[in-house]
């Protein structure tokens, strides 16, 4: 009898799907539909193979939904740590979607909040919140065909022609809707193993400069956070789905409103001769961060950008510009009169500010500008603050309603039914507000815990809970994350309004628990 040699990849792939069956039990396994004969198949031309993740990265896209949680919380018991599943997580929604599914990309961008959220807490707990995200991952997934109906394939890297800068030939290609050649030339500029990431990042930023719809600002700095915690060497498929999601914006047509950033972009460049300019560093003091937050919030789009470049011209640090752009972001948060009747849906009800809010993705943006500054080479630095002011400008007049006559919370009659002075007791007002929906409430309590100087730890732990335990409308973790972050970066004297939007934004969101938080709960003993 002769026997077939097995590839290299019916090997592995045989002893990945030996590890598992070990891991969860043969009963689980074979329960979940987890055969051997999966396991061995060989990938379909072009596939995308994770290598000693593959086997995991399948689990994620092949298990149902309501049998994911079980098998992850073996896989933890067994010894699995929680940062690998976050990064098989994270490669099977890149594999499944591409960018391209609007659920899909939202799970992507909670991953490394979620990541992040679980260091803050107690070892019994921690997995909660990447499990909530891993399950929503997967069920969208489910919903879309799982293995057979994943979008992202392998391609081969294309040399960037001679004579045009990186940048400026993937937005070439982006300008010709030519997707596979983006990805392509995207592909020769990470270089093998992400040995470039940096580079490809920053000619990535070409392509996004043109537009400053939320998602397309958000996605890619998300993707970058995730690198830190899965590895450079998923770079490029994790920055892929960014370099498709610009080139797939280019087929939504558009009109000279949402066609003006990549117009107005050289023109500040030019006004400014910001060319080829290193920013400075010269620090500004907190009422002159206080006062350019409110230029850009009360500017036109124009004036915002033009604002944020002179601030540039002149040297100032931009971790200063950046943190007035997301204090000016925060004021429409703390303004929104909530969501109109006739925007109603399913979870967000009229006067609800959480979800696709205006405030929510103005603050998501601005925190993802302030970090693709912070990351990006000196043109990139200029390039998105600029572009960050503009955008929080825009917001501001492109959703419709007043921000500059609604008075920012919290407001006098609000404050003045906070009696209590101990901080404890501060904190259960806020979170008797967040039970009964009431931000104004909610957002005074925390206003007045700050104002006396208590400790803010508690009042994340506190605000923390709840952005693990509620849905969210896809945006619980990032928000929770996006305040955090500018919570520390910001000079002591902004910092508490950062918290009172979250605490604003808590008391929306509550009621409405997260799919297979229960069962997460039940699993981890929490």
């Amino acid at each position: 009898m002769t026997i077939k040699p097995r590839t290299r990849r019916e090997f592995l792939a045989q002893v990945g799907q030996g590890a598992l069956v070990a891991t969860v039990g043969y009963e689980m396994a074979h329960g979940l539909g987890l055969s051997t004969a999966l396991a061995a198949e060989a990938p379909s031309p072009g596939a995308l193979d994770f290598g000693p993740l593959e086997s995991l990265v399948r689990l994620m896209q092949d298990t149902p939904a309501d049998k994911l949680l079980p098998a992850l919380s073996a896989k933890l018991a067994n010894g699995t740590e929680l940062r690998t599943l976050v990064a098989a997580g994270a490669l099977a929604n890149a594999r499944s979607f591409g960018g391209e599914d609007y659920v899909g990309y939202h799970t992507l961008m909670a991953l490394a909040p979620s990541f992040h959220i679980s260091a803050e807490m107690s070892d019994q707990e921690r997995a909660l919140p990447v499990f909530k995200v891993l399950y929503r991952n997967t069920n969208q997934i489910q919903t879309r065909g799982g293995h057979d109906a994943e979008v992202l394939h392998a391609v081969e890297p294309a040399l960037i022609p001679d004579g045009i800068a990186p940048g400026d030939a993937l937005r070439k290609a982006m300008l010709d809707k030519d997707k596979l050649a983006a990805e392509q030339l995207f592909a020769s500029l990470v270089g093998d193993g992400g040995a470039h990431a940096e580079d490809a990042f920053n000619a990535l930023l070409h392509m996004v400069h043109d537009h400053t719809e939320v998602h397309r600002v958000v996605l890619p700095y998300r993707a970058w956070d995730l690198m830190g915690i899965i590895g450079r060497e998923q770079s490029e498929v994790l920055l892929r789905q960014s370099v498709r999601y610009c080139v797939n914006a280019e087929n939504w047509g558009g009109n000279a409103e949402y066609n003006e950033p990549r117009e107005l972009l050289p023109k500040m460049l030019d006004a400014h001769k910001l060319h080829d300019f290193k920013p400075g560093m010269r620090k500004a003091e907190d009422p002159w961060i206080a006062d350019l937050a409110m230029t850009i919030f009360s500017s036109s789009p124009q004036e915002a950008a033009a604002a944020a470049a002179s601030a540039v011209a002149e040297g100032i640090d931009p971790t200063d510009i950046g943190e007035a752009i997301t204090l000016a972001a925060n004021q429409l948060i703390l303004r929104d009169i909530g969501r109109p009747p006739n925007q109603e849906v399913a979870g967000k009800p009229p006067g609800s500010v959480h979800g696709d809010s205006i405030g929510v993705h103005a603050c998501d943006s601005a925190n993802a500008w302030r970090n693709m500054a912070r990351i990006g080479n000196p043109r990139n630095t200029v390039a998105c603050l600029v572009l960050g002011a503009y955008q929080v400008a825009r917001d501001r007049i492109g959703r419709g309603g007043d921000f500059l006559k609604w008075e920012p919370l919290p407001i006098a009659r609000h404050l003045e039914e906070i009696k209590d002075t101990d901080g404890a007791r501060l904190l259960g007002v806020a979170e008797e507000a967040i039970h009964g929906n009431l931000q104004g409430h909610a957002a005074a309590a925390i206003h007045r815990y700050c104002e006396l100087g208590n400790d803010s730890a508690a009042a994340f732990a506190l605000l923390r809970g709840y952005a693990v335990s509620e849905d969210g409308a896809l945006h619980a973790e990032k928000f929770y994350r996006t305040v955090r972050e500018e919570f520390q970066a910001s000079r002591p004297s902004h910092r508490a309004r950062h918290l009172v939007a979250l605490a604003r934004v808590t008391a929306s969101e509550y009621g409405r628990p997260a799919p297979g938080m229960a069962e997460a709960r039940a699993l981890l003993g929490v």
